[in-house]
């Protein structure tokens, strides 16, 4: 300590130096609810964006460059591609969708959490490429009867779209042991409180908060 009180170590102090941040993948399949609790645990959390993903497919009304999707044409998604460009990318039903690698990178060196909303082939690969960064949540319905319900009272499909979308949900819900953390979304509001205790805990790990071990350090020097 000097004299004027100030303190002569050069280990980084808690509030000048910045957490890492990690990569909140939540899966489940169509109608068990992940959107929803996306959505609300990003408007909640400062700290959380809301990946955006790379597109060929053509804009709808109302969206906007960079907010729902980044729309490229194809041959410049496929120049990404061959530039390694995205941490995941699939052949969607004709158009291609995929996360831009750079700016998720520049988030989490910058203390910024990323949200995917994901299906489980993505998840698989942005866990292969950010291993140490990735914390995956799959999104359980109480039943099957209860997703064909709530895929029903969406209205958003036909019904020959709703009977794929079920039938495609047993090979997601397959998948539940390749995640971290497995919630059964019978009321949204506890899944919702389930899913915010994941995410705070995951943010104090010691390897998220590189400025741990200076701060401690000051601890045992005073």
């Amino acid at each position: 300590m000097s004299s004027d009180g100030s303190d002569d170590h050069h280990h980084p102090r808690p509030w000048e130096t910045v957490r890492r941040g990690l990569l909140l993948l939540i899966s489940s399949p169509s109608g068990a609810g992940k959107t929803s609790l996306s959505r609300r645990l990003v408007a909640d959390n400062p700290d959380l964006i809301l990946s955006v993903s790379a597109t060929t497919r053509d804009p709808r009304p109302g969206e906007e460059e960079g907010r729902e999707y980044f729309f490229k044409s194809r041959e410049a998604f496929e120049a990404m591609v061959a530039q390694d460009a995205f941490l995941e990318w699939a052949d969607v039903h004709g158009n291609l969708y995929g996360t831009p690698r750079a700016p998720v990178v520049a988030a989490l060196e910058a203390g910024q959490d990323v949200l995917f909303d994901i299906d489980w082939q993505g998840a698989a690969q942005i866990q292969a490429r950010q291993p140490q960064d990735v914390v995956k949540v799959f999104i359980l319905p109480p039943s099957m009867a209860d997703l064909a319900r709530r895929l029903h009272a969406r209205a958003q499909d036909t019904e020959a779209v709703i009977q794929h979308r079920l039938e495609r949900a047993s090979d997601e819900i397959a998948r539940w042991g390749d995640y971290d953390y497995v919630i059964v979304n019978k009321s949204f509001d506890r899944a919702y409180a389930d899913l915010g205790h994941i995410y705070r805990a995951e943010r104090m790990k010691p390897g998220r908060n590189p400025w741990l071990p200076g701060f401690v350090d000051d601890l045992l020097g005073e």
